[in-house]
């Protein structure tokens, strides 16, 4: 049985004092949720292309409008993941803005005449920030067509604002509604949710494709299990996650996991390979664990392991861990020279992977947590952040 596994055989007593009973759980049942995500994402499908329609996304590629997608923390994270595959499918401009920005800078962001579709991401829906974004644009920029994802059918964002025509909502089932402090199911099927939205036109074609992810998924849970344990076991104080294009989004959320996670007693920073050159590179020493989301596409790959060789050769880390897809057996013999291997055995495009990467984070969090004598369902002991950031004063 897999250390995650073995957390959750332990009596309700048990991990209720040792504040496991929720993020455990949710970390662990991510796979299962994902298809009745897919599932809510058709049945409305139909009322979501028409709203789209509407909104212009299907017009001539020069009438499109521009796309934010929008959220706080791993909120914005799953934008960072999304944008690259909806910009793809889409064919106009995508970002990702976080809610914080828009809310002290809108019309920094906002060219007048231009029209945009927002997509705010939410797990609870009450966030102050998210709200007051929301509020501020339905009021001073009423063109602007909104769809809002969140896992909270009874937050604000689910009952304040769906009675609007540019307001469209996605509600996500409660069990992803995580009740730990750490987004984990909710982060992920957000994602799903994303992905759904880019390929509304071919949903059949993208079920396949997560139908496979799930199944790789359920075989990679127990493998990551077992490798952050004892990596956590080993100790690291600092952790450097990397990622391309889409795996860089998976690699800021992981590092919040484990910022999260620990209260901050391990220090975490992340970049793209290519970047962490310029840089941050001189952050990693004989205590980080340095771990390199390595994409499937090969001219990315080959960037990125020769950062991670080079690393090697430095010997700048205490660790390396590589997340590759089904690599080659010359890959593979290539990255067990550079550190641990974690092969997630499907072959997808890299756009479609943030969902079972970011288990690599949740789980380093979960147990370097518990190393740490924290309660990983509240890991704030002195309250510094809480599960909804709500006490905003909104000006």
């Amino acid at each position: 049985m897999d250390p995650l596994s073995k957390i959750l055989t332990l009596s309700g007593a048990e991990r209720e004092a040792k504040g496991l009973v929720h993020t455990p759980q949710e970390i662990f049942q991510q796979p299962d949720t994902w298809w009745r995500s897919y599932e809510k994402l058709s049945q409305l499908a139909p009322e979501l292309e028409s709203f789209l329609k509407r909104a212009g996304v299907h017009n001539d590629r020069h009438a499109r409008p521009s796309v934010f997608l929008i959220g706080a923390g791993s909120s914005d994270y799953i934008g960072r993941t999304v944008a690259t595959l909806l910009r793809r499918i889409w064919q106009c401009e995508v970002c990702a803005v976080p809610s914080t920005d828009l809310l002290t800078c809108l019309d920094d962001y906002v060219v007048a005449g231009k029209a945009y579709v927002w997509v705010s991401f939410s797990r609870s829906g009450d966030s102050s920030e998210g709200v007051a974004v929301l509020e501020s644009a339905l009021d001073r920029r009423p063109e602007i067509h909104h769809i809002i994802v969140c896992c909270n059918g009874e937050g604000r964002m689910a009952r304040a604002f769906g009675d609007r025509p540019n307001v469209c909502r996605i509600i996500l089932d409660d069990e992803v509604n995580d009740r730990g402090l750490a987004m984990t199911s909710s982060f992920s099927n957000m994602v799903v949710a994303g992905q759904c939205l880019a390929h509304l036109q071919d949903l059949g074609l993208y079920g396949r494709t997560l139908d496979a992810l799930i199944s790789a998924a359920r075989k990679f849970r127990p493998a990551v299990a077992e490798v952050t344990e004892q990596l956590v076991a080993e100790g690291f104080s600092k952790t450097c996650f990397l990622g391309t294009g889409p795996l860089n989004g998976v690699a800021v959320e992981a590092g919040l996991k484990v910022l999260e996670l620990t209260a901050g007693s391990v220090v975490t920073f992340t970049e793209s390979f290519l970047g962490v050159r310029h840089g941050p590179l001189s952050a990693i020493d004989d205590e980080t664990l340095v771990v390199g989301f390595v994409s499937g596409d090969a001219q990315r790959r080959s960037y990125e392991m020769d950062l991670l060789e080079e690393i090697r050769e430095k010997k700048l880390a205490k660790t390396i861990l590589v997340i590759a897809p089904t690599p080659s057996l010359e890959d593979r013999k290539r990255l067990a020279k550079i550190g641990a291997v974690l092969p997630l055995e499907i072959e997808v495009a890299d756009y479609y992977r943030p969902a079972a990467d970011v288990f690599v984070g949740q789980l380093l969090g979960l147990f370097a947590s518990i190393k740490l004598g924290l309660k990983p369902d509240a890991p704030s002991p002195r309250g510094a952040i809480s599960r909804v950031v709500s006490k905003v004063r909104i000006y």
